[in-house]
């Protein structure tokens, strides 16, 4: 028995030492691969790697469905009344695209650096079918957002990953299937459910989903409860309850964050005046619009874009994504 055991620690604090030195490569790597502060798109759509090497405060923030992974620095994202951390020990999956408020730990000591991966649907769609082998398991309800402990296997694919992107051959080669495995990995991980459910139609999470893809192709548009409800096929108390359940927020408030995400990155990536951005994203009232920015950002349009210039902050522009995304 005392010989099990120790076999089992042994094997314990190898897989440790297996992720530690996984940890140190894929920071060497990122150095290289991302070597100034924001965002670096890499030529795997999908996914991008992320820099900071200083702390950033709490602040307002849009991620599409995604895997994020850190090796270095520590990221705190809050939603309603629950607190989420993603570091070198855990990782983020988000099933849906959800605006929650995120801080940012980091120095030039140990900078902030990560990957973020957007959750490929066709993939994961041959991925489950390939899992369930045609069972008609349905997935338990859950939020759209999880944090859970980093393994050692997916700890290494990330590593592989980053390792190909080195190589314009590798990339393109060996890219797709390494995103392949990440898939596999989480939808085998502990909290693996939380993306299982994004193409679940059985569970209130895969039916509010619907509703968000609406809201992000449609954003513009006259949307209200009864119209997205209907999307889903809920009545619409239900799908109100759902629907705060999964983004902590309500339909309605949701749509507004999604705008003004929107006319954020219009105003700063293609230097839109407050006015045109607002009236873009739906808005009649250029006045409510500035009231509304600023409830939610805390600063006016103007103020807000020259910070976010003064402070160098990116938010790159990803053609493929069918979200409203906003990542700092």
């Amino acid at each position: 028995m005392q010989f099990y055991i120790l076999n089992i620690l042994y094997f314990m604090s190898k897989m440790h030492c297996w992720q530690e030195a996984n940890q140190s490569d894929m920071c060497d790597l990122l150095k290289r691969l991302a070597p100034t502060e924001g965002f670096t798109l890499t030529s795997l759509e999908g996914v991008k790697l992320m820099r900071w090497n200083r702390s950033l405060p709490r602040s307002p923030v849009l991620y599409e469905p995604s895997i994020v992974v850190i090796c270095s620095g520590r990221k705190i994202g809050y939603l309603g009344q629950e607190v989420f951390h993603y570091n070198p020990q855990h990782f983020l999956v988000l099933s849906v695209p959800l605006p929650f408020e995120s801080e940012t730990i980091a120095s030039e000591h140990e900078p902030l650096m990560g990957i973020s991966i957007r959750i490929n649907i066709p993939m994961l769609s041959e991925l489950i079918l390939r899992l369930d082998q045609g069972s008609s398991r349905s997935a338990p309800s859950t939020h759209g957002i999880v944090s859970t402990p980093l393994d050692a296997k997916l700890s290494n694919a990330v590593l592989r990953l980053l390792q190909a992107l080195t190589s314009a051959n590798e990339t393109d080669i060996l890219g797709h299937s390494i995103l392949r495995e990440i898939h596999y990995r989480v939808l085998t991980s502990n909290q693996g459910e939380a993306i299982r459910t994004l193409l679940s139609q059985k569970n209130h999470l895969g039916k509010i989903s619907k509703a968000l893809r609406k809201i992000h192709a449609d954003f513009a548009d006259d949307l209200n409860v009864a119209k997205l409800a209907e999307e889903t096929g809920m009545s619409i108390a239900a799908f109100h309850a759902s629907f705060k359940a999964v983004t902590a927020t309500s339909p309605m408030q949701y749509l507004k964050t999604t705008r003004l995400h929107k006319a954020r990155m219009l105003m700063f990536q293609d230097g839109a005046s407050a006015a045109h951005a607002s009236a873009k994203v739906g808005y009649e009232s250029p006045s409510q619009f500035s009231r509304e920015f600023k409830r939610l950002f805390g600063k006016t349009p103007i103020e807000d874009v020259a910070d976010m210039r003064a402070s160098l902050i990116t938010l790159p522009s990803e053609p493929a994504s069918k979200y409203v995304t906003v990542q700092p």
